[in-house]
């Protein structure tokens, strides 16, 4: 079973400032990527599942900042914890944990059954190691002070004051305690960012600069493949110690291509539908109508910010009567075909703390008018010129 998937997801908008605010978001979807993967599973019997891609920067989880990077990372290595499908914390490594009254030591019980890909268990030892590496200077982690800057010790290590990270501790083989510098509710969710991924020590110093060629991780699928700008190949990890991915292998194609042509070659098991194919596809008496499904929504908001030390951004007037010139039901409906909704504030629908009662700043032409009277740049004349720039590809160019 082949699927296309509505691009229900894309945003688009403006934002002006903390106080004025404006984007697109999405609708709630009808039917998400977790249904379509696991029909796709059932129907081939755990077979390949043929998906368009793009080359990762990195495949080391510690040097991971992008999309394009993260989405064969996770899937290749894991963490301590992870978030499920509907954005809890879950045990991943970690069966279990302990957090002390204060709220400053945290203790994880790792699962005994963990393997690396080839076999190896994963220890406590293993984590220690792996969050030392991270915050080496030499790894050169972009984000590691974000995302492991809690702990203590590291950033005495990123400073060069120290050599190891006193606040990681092994207590046994499958025991690991991490003190933190302040109570923080939000740590746990933190570790779910490759920064704190666990990786094989030997893998990596036998491997040299390219390691990451052949990485022997923890996650459902190994790497079995990747040639640069043509295909990359996961594999089902047998071993994983939760239940084996449904699907064998997954190939992601890196070369480009029309992605809608390709589905219909039976090159691709699943492609999005852009603007410029909606109205076929939604054609009951379309051949491809019946493969139509609605994507999940993605937790994003894309906007146009402004710098509100620029003229003429620096007037609170007039970015407030920018925002309110904003039509984005019309947007949404005309331009964007009905696949986004407007969005009046910074957390899209399904993201925790959405708040679906938020009035925000509404579409009101005659509210913009008096702004821009009332704002120091009134005056066309004298009002400095806006230049917006815009990436965009020749693919897309409907959609820019």
């Amino acid at each position: 079973m082949r699927m296309l998937l509505a691009l229900m997801v894309l945003l688009a908008g403006l934002a002006c400032s903390p106080a004025a605010e404006v984007a697109l978001g999405d609708p709630t979807p009808a039917v998400g990527p977790v249904g379509v993967i696991e029909s796709l599973a059932e129907e081939t019997g755990g077979g390949v599942f043929r998906r368009m891609g793009s080359d990762p920067p990195t495949i080391d989880p510690h040097l991971t900042t992008d999309t394009s990077s993260a989405e064969v990372v996770v899937e290749v290595f894991s963490g301590l914890v992870s978030f499920s499908t509907d954005l809890r914390l879950v045990p991943e490594l970690a069966e279990r944990w302990e957090i002390s009254p204060d709220g400053l030591v945290y203790t994880f019980y790792l699962r005994q059954n963990a393997r690396f890909h080839d076999g190896k268990p994963v220890t406590a030892y293993d984590f220690e190691w792996s969050l030392n590496r991270a915050v080496d200077p030499k790894t050169a982690s972009p984000v590691v002070e974000t995302y492991l800057g809690d702990i203590v010790g590291v950033v005495d290590v990123i400073r060069g004051r120290a050599s190891r990270i006193r606040g990681v501790e092994v207590l046994d083989d499958y025991t690991l305690r991490l003190t933190i510098d302040a109570p923080k509710a939000y740590f746990l969710a933190k570790l779910t960012y490759p920064t704190a991924y666990v990786l094989d020590r030997e893998n990596v110093e036998s491997g040299g600069p390219q390691w990451a060629d052949t990485p022997n991780g923890t996650g459902p699928f190994r790497l079995a493949e990747y040639r640069v700008g043509e295909r990359l190949v996961l594999e089902r990890n047998d071993l994983f110690y939760r239940e084996p991915a449904r699907l064998k292998r997954v190939v992601m194609h890196l070369a480009g291509g029309q992605s809608m042509a390709m589905y219909e070659n039976d090159e691709l098991d699943i492609t999005g539908v852009s603007l410029f194919d909606l109205d076929r596809v939604l054609d009951p008496n379309e051949p491809l109508n019946k493969d139509l499904v609605v994507a999940a929504p993605s937790f994003s908001i894309s906007y146009v910010g402004f710098n509100v030390n620029q003229p003429p951004f620096d007037d609170r007037n007039f970015r407030r009567a920018l925002a309110f010139a904003v039509n984005k039901p019309l947007i949404a409906d005309e331009v964007m075909a009905g696949q986004v909704v407007p969005a009046y504030g910074i957390l899209p629908p399904g993201m925790p703390g959405y708040n679906p009662d938020l009035v925000g700043l509404r579409f009101d032409p005659e509210l913009a008018r008096r702004l821009l009277a009332e704002s120091k740049y009134a005056d066309p004349a004298t009002r400095p010129p806006i230049k917006l720039t815009i990436p965009g590809t020749g693919g897309s160019v409907s959609l820019d």
